[in-house]
């Protein structure tokens, strides 16, 4: 039987993640963490800058059945009928280190269950959409009917051009971007920069909700900043589409119509009669 997962009262008061957790692996990895458990979504935790303490508080000792690593992840299976299996999930995300604390029913949850129509965006036979040359991992839109190049955008992430004139562009956002864009100033710079485009919108790869759970940074300053930014800068909508793949259909469906509504002025101008 491998040790227990023990969970503790943070030492640190004024740390905004109350507990800290043990995962007997290697020699011990003691994470910051928010909950005792990832009952109803994801649980944020962050590394432990000490080590674990000699006289912790002890809030719980799970005894464990097995834990194993599988690359990014580390599954545990608890000793007991419920709340048994869980998971963290050590990954890297724009330079910084992202640890998720899960269990297989609030990922399950994190992915809606719907199946993305197939339909071409606007009705148009071809979409091309220019993706910034500086955009790392970007979406392929594989799934939708749009083909991709690159090249340098003025500002944004994906857009879509019509001959050489720029209609629309979108910026992309992971939550974790989103917050520390927000705090540190850049994307009230950035939303400038869009409010000076033709059309366009900044995405979120997450739930709106999941601000409130963020761990790092509080939460109500995030969403009041957040407020702030779409009352100074009105024509460039911040949407929240869940996850990943829901954003790149946004983004797809918005740029289309975008395109759509550019050659439609362009036919309506034609079709005015001369003074």
């Amino acid at each position: 039987m491998p040790e227990p997962l023990l969970i503790a009262r943070n030492p640190d008061p004024d740390s905004s993640l109350p507990f800290i957790v043990r995962i007997p692996l290697g020699a011990g990895i003691v994470l910051r963490t928010r909950e005792t458990w990832p009952r109803t979504a994801k649980v944020y935790c962050h590394r432990h800058d000490a080590a674990w303490p000699d006289d912790p508080d002890i809030v719980e000792t799970i005894e464990l059945r097995s834990i194993s690593r599988r690359g990014p992840a580390i599954d545990i299976e608890a000793d007991r009928t419920r709340e048994a299996r869980s998971q963290f999930v050590l990954t890297r995300a724009r330079g910084r280190e992202m640890i998720f604390w899960q269990t297989a029913r609030v990922a399950k949850a994190a992915r809606p269950n719907v199946d993305l129509p197939t339909a071409r965006a606007g009705g148009l036979e071809h979409l091309e959409i220019v993706v910034d040359t500086r955009e790392r991992y970007a979406w392929k839109f594989t799934h939708q009917q749009a083909t991709t190049t690159k090249r340098a955008l003025p500002v944004g992430d994906y857009a879509s051009f019509v001959d050489d004139m720029l209609v629309a562009v979108v910026e992309r956002k992971s939550l974790e971007d989103l917050a520390n864009s927000l705090t540190s100033g850049r994307l009230a710079y950035r939303l400038a920069d869009l409010a000076g485009m033709p059309r366009a919108s900044v995405v979120v790869e997450d739930r709106y909700s999941s601000i409130f759970k963020l761990g790092h940074v509080r939460p109500a300053l995030v969403a009041d900043m957040l407020g702030e930014c779409q009352v100074r800068w009105p024509s460039v909508p911040i949407v929240f589409a869940e996850n990943r793949k829901l954003a790149q259909e946004w983004t797809f469906r918005f740029l289309g119509a975008a395109v759509r509504e550019h050659l439609m002025g362009e036919e309506a101008h034609r079709l005015l009669p001369e003074d």
